[in-house]
C-alpha cells in the first residue's frame, strides 16, 4: 500500500474504504459512563456489560490515538475530545495535529476541516455505517445492534475487560480484521482497530469529570 503525504492524516480505518469516504472519514471513539452496582458484578457476562453500558446517556473524554502504519517509521499521533448523547450521537474533535470535527448524528456523518464541510449519509456506506455502528452500538449497549455486524467475544471480568469484534460482511473484512474495545468496570478505556492488511490504530481515552 503506498500512501500519498497527506495521507497519515487521513482516517486510518477507512484506507480500504471507497475514495471519497477514505478522503473524508475516521473513528474511534470512547467515553466513559455511569455507576454500576457490585451485586451485579458475580453474574457477570457480555448481557451484563452491554445493560451498565446502556445505562450512560452522555460522556465527554479526551484522547490520544496512535496510528500503526507499515510504510511509516513512527506512528502517527493525534488528540482531541470525544463527546456521546444516547442513543445515536457521536463527535471527534481532533485538536492536533489539525483542527478537525466529525460529527454522526443518526445516520448522517458531518466532517468539517477548515472552511471545509461534508455530508456523508451513511446508508451510502455501509461498511463505514457498520464501523461506526461498532463505536455507537457498545457505547450505547445495543448488544442486538452489534451482533448485526460482528461476532463479539468477551474477555475478562467486570473491573478489567476486553470486547473483540469480529466483522461478519465479507466487504468489512477486507477492510478491517477485527475492533477491539477495553473498557474498566462502565468505562470505555481504548479502541484498537486492526486492517486487513495489518496496519492499525489504538486510541486510549481518559473520562474528563463531570462538571
Amino acid at each position: 500500500m503506498k500512501l500519498s503525504p497527506e495521507l497519515p492524516q487521513l482516517p486510518f480505518f477507512a484506507t480500504g474504504l471507497p475514495r471519497r469516504a477514505v478522503q473524508l472519514t475516521a473513528w474511534a471513539m470512547g467515553l466513559a459512563l455511569a455507576a454500576f452496582s457490585p451485586a451485579a458484578f458475580a453474574a457477570w457476562d457480555l448481557q451484563q456489560l452491554m445493560d451498565s453500558l446502556a445505562q450512560n446517556k452522555s460522556g465527554h473524554a479526551t484522547f490520544v490515538e496512535k496510528k500503526y502504519i507499515a510504510v511509516l517509521d513512527k506512528p502517527v499521533e493525534s488528540s482531541g475530545e470525544l463527546l456521546y448523547t444516547a442513543p445515536d450521537g457521536l463527535e471527534k474533535r481532533t485538536l492536533k495535529p489539525k483542527p478537525e470535527s466529525m460529527i454522526v448524528n443518526g445516520d448522517e456523518l458531518l466532517i468539517e476541516r477548515g472552511r471545509q464541510k461534508h455530508r456523508l449519509q451513511l446508508q451510502a456506506y455501509p461498511e463505514l455505517a457498520a464501523f461506526i455502528d461498532s463505536i455507537r452500538g457498545t457505547l450505547a449497549g445495543d448488544r442486538k445492534a452489534l451482533e448485526r455486524s460482528y461476532r463479539l467475544s468477551l474477555d475478562g471480568s467486570a473491573e478489567r475487560w476486553s470486547l473483540q469484534l469480529l466483522p461478519l460482511d465479507e466487504k468489512m473484512q477486507a477492510v478491517i480484521q477485527r475492533i477491539t474495545i477495553a473498557g474498566v468496570r462502565d468505562q470505555v478505556r481504548s479502541i484498537e482497530i486492526t486492517q486487513a492488511d495489518g496496519d492499525r490504530s489504538v486510541m486510549n481515552i481518559d473520562k474528563l469529570a463531570t462538571p
